[in-house]
């Protein structure tokens, strides 16, 4: 959509994505001056024009990031409120939340999730949006692994999106993985070990592990979930979590002495 806004002639992008930030995305060009017809739809049609012209633009909330909070409160049997968020772009995430006996609760800019209960097993698929968001499956698998009976979690969109399951199976997790399937049975809750994020949001999906889990967690290659997530550690800590970001060994001793 960029590079067609200034590009001769007309371009017609088929097959697209139709996630909100897409949309957002074309707003914002559109508020610059571009030609942008049929975002949110899988066929966008774009007119090139000469120039674009400054703007200011309020980008929407990340559904992905909000997602993942509601995800952390869920597995540690919290309460929190998300703020600044558009609960339509949640409603996948938050009817899983549901069916695993999790309370939501909407509001005109935030959702509250409350877990109080035993979470029980459900089935997840990933799909293009409004499905179920591929960026929030890790998530999902580690809020499954700690849930009452045997889980699936199938994933259609992204190969290779279970590489966490090796770092999450050194928690104790029960995780069999077969083709684009995982199979989760469920444990009564994780213990604390040394893990290496992978990518973005199975970085983020270990922290969440991390909260729930009895003992120490530590998490290696945070560098990944620093592209998603904007001081995800105080965020946390603010919540509550007993969460530290470190640069060495000496400063996991020091974390481990304080929080023992």
């Amino acid at each position: 959509m960029m590079a067609a806004s200034m590009a001769n002639g007309k371009t017609i992008i088929e097959n697209a994505a139709k996630e909100p930030h897409v949309v957002d995305v074309a707003n914002f060009l559109n508020s610059m001056g571009a030609n942008i017809r049929g975002a949110g739809t899988d066929v966008i049609r774009i007119v090139g024009v000469e120039r674009l012209h400054a703007t200011e633009y309020s980008i929407i909330p990340d559904q992905i990031e909000a997602g993942t909070f509601m995800f952390a409160a869920a597995a540690t049997k919290g309460d929190v409120t998300v703020k600044n968020v558009i609960p339509k772009h949640l409603e996948a995430t938050s009817a899983k939340l549901l069916e695993v006996g999790c309370e939501v609760e909407e509001f005109d800019d935030a959702v509250r999730v409350v877990c109080s209960k035993p979470m029980h097993h459900t089935q997840v698929t990933t799909l293009a949006y409004p499905g179920f968001p591929t960026d929030m499956q890790p998530q999902m698998s580690v809020l499954l692994g700690i849930a009452q009976g045997t889980s699936t979690v199938t994933e259609s969109i992204f190969e290779n999106r279970f590489r966490y399951v090796d770092e999450l199976t050194r928690m104790g997790a029960n995780i069999k993985v077969e083709s684009n399937i995982a199979i989760i049975n469920g444990i009564s809750g994780y213990m604390g070990a040394r893990v290496s994020a992978p990518d973005l949001r199975a970085g983020a999906a270990l922290v969440i592990a991390g909260l729930s889990a009895e003992g120490i967690t530590v998490v290696d290659n945070i560098h990944y979930i620093e592209r998603g997530y904007e001081q995800f550690e105080y965020k946390l800590s603010e919540l509550g979590a007993r969460i530290e970001k470190v640069s060495s060994e000496k400063d996991i001793q020091k974390f481990t002495l304080k929080v023992s």
